[in-house]
């Protein structure tokens, strides 16, 4: 067996990956909760948050011309910095990977058990971690039609959504200063605003998926790299839009949700129900539920691919590096990664805010790791290439420092106990650092 992927995505397949990955109504599920953390100004911080996100998205952009492996920040940091360091960054990312993917499953079986509630949420779940898995192992190529059509479904359901908000507030007026999900009503709280970014950058986990096809790309080295950009910029689009639209609707004010928790997480399904059409609740409902089990699909497929990357360097055992022969996939690393996300979704689904405690490992894997691959491409290209053009100094010098420089504060004003719970993985990689060294010394 080889130990290189086939060729075989193109342009639009990683768009519609990162889109599938992200979610395009990716901040449904969050708008009650961040406009009560934000005080109101939900779309402000999508604002920031795609800015923030704008700088990592750059950094992948040079990365993934520069290094075109999977393996994403993983491959980047080994090769900006040294193994040792990527083998870090690979396992702080590992979080996103695997854990975004488990509570994509379980919220998707949490919505399809609202609909026919004689089946529970884990069998639910387990039916879509099988359904998705078997899908990953035909290959994401051949998987087109079904991930394009999903993606329109939510696109279209979105878009209805829009178009009806708009009439409705022709016709019956704001409920908010049209300015004020921007700019507040008695001005904005910066700390808020942080905090809330530090929430929101959850809706944008997944753009930086793409990276890890690099190796299975088909066109030039440039493509993955403008599929991020492109990605990031339209996810950020619709969920300004989204957000905008729902703080103009919402009945109520940020203090009341405030008050009230038990409504922030169906505040934008009351809202385009009651405010819109019930059945557009409905819809909305059903899409994200479906699209919620398409993302994890991708996040899978992502974290298969992290895996074996690190299998092929050394850095974890070796078997996940093996790629079947007809399919040209990492066939033991996807089935791994499903292995998993089964365990942690069905364990989840039967414990009380099983949904919160996943999410709470997501954030910091994600932020730590943009750091990393900040620091990788000033590595890289500063230190390891010595180029000392003005043009090098600012791309790859200026632009990952203002990246660092924005993530920084937003990683601190992520929850307390989620940082607890990211330094705890951190404690366990670096064992198993020490453990694997003595196994794998080309890796390290």
């Amino acid at each position: 067996m080889g130990m290189a992927l086939a060729r075989s995505l193109r342009m639009r397949d990683l768009v519609i990956m990162g889109l599938l990955f992200i979610g395009p109504a990716a901040p449904v599920g969050l708008f009650g909760t961040l406009d009560a953390t934000s005080g109101g100004v939900v779309p402000l911080v999508y604002v920031v948050a795609t800015v923030v996100m704008g700088f990592t998205a750059w950094s992948y952009a040079l990365m993934s011309r520069a290094v075109p492996n999977a393996g994403a920040v993983y491959a980047y940091t080994r090769e900006g910095i040294n193994p040792r360091v990527g083998f870090i960054a690979g396992w702080i990312i590992l979080l996103d990977y695997l854990f975004i993917p488990a509570v994509a499953y379980l919220f998707s079986g949490i919505s399809l058990n609202a609909l026919v509630p004689s089946v529970p949420v884990w069998a639910w779940t387990l039916l879509a971690v099988v359904a998705t898995t078997a899908l990953n192992l035909t290959g994401l190529h051949k998987t087109r039609k079904v991930t394009m059509t999903v993606l329109i479904a939510e696109v279209i359901v979105l878009a209805l959504i829009l178009a009806g908000g708009l009439w409705v507030l022709w016709q019956q007026g704001f409920n908010r200063p049209l300015l004020a999900p921007f700019i507040g009503i008695d001005g904005v709280n910066s700390s808020a605003v942080l905090t809330g970014v530090s929430v929101a950058v959850l809706s944008y986990l997944g753009f930086d998926a793409i990276s890890t096809f690099a190796e299975e790309n088909q066109g030039s080295r440039n493509q993955p790299g403008r599929a991020t950009m492109w990605c990031l910029i339209l996810a950020g689009v619709l969920f300004v839009a989204q957000t905008w639209l729902g703080a103009l609707l919402s009945p109520w004010d940020s203090q009341t949700l405030q008050q009230q928790p038990e409504l922030q997480g169906k505040a934008y399904y009351v809202i385009v129900g009651d405010a819109i059409s019930p059945w557009l609740g409905d819809a909305l409902a059903f899409v994200k539920a479906l699209g919620a089990a398409f993302s994890a699909m991708v996040g899978q497929a992502a974290a298969g691919r992290l895996l074996f990357s690190m299998g092929r360097a050394g850095a974890l055992p070796g078997s996940l590096s093996q790629i079947g022969k007809r399919s040209g996939l990492p066939v033991t690393a996807l089935l791994a990664a499903a292995a998993v996300n089964s365990v942690l979704a069905v364990i989840a689904a039967s414990v009380d805010n099983g949904l919160s405690h996943l999410v709470s490992f997501v954030d910091v894997g994600a932020i730590c790791g943009f750091i990393l691959l900040h620091c990788s491409v000033i590595g890289l290209f500063l230190v390891k290439q010595r180029q000392r053009s003005l043009r090098s100094l600012l791309a790859c010098g200026l632009m990952p420092l203002f990246g660092i420089a924005v993530l920084v504060p937003v990683l601190f004003h992520i929850h307390a106990p989620a940082l607890v719970a990211g330094a705890l993985w951190l404690v366990v990689g670096l064992v198993v650092l020490w453990r694997r060294q003595g196994h794998a010394t080309a890796a390290f």
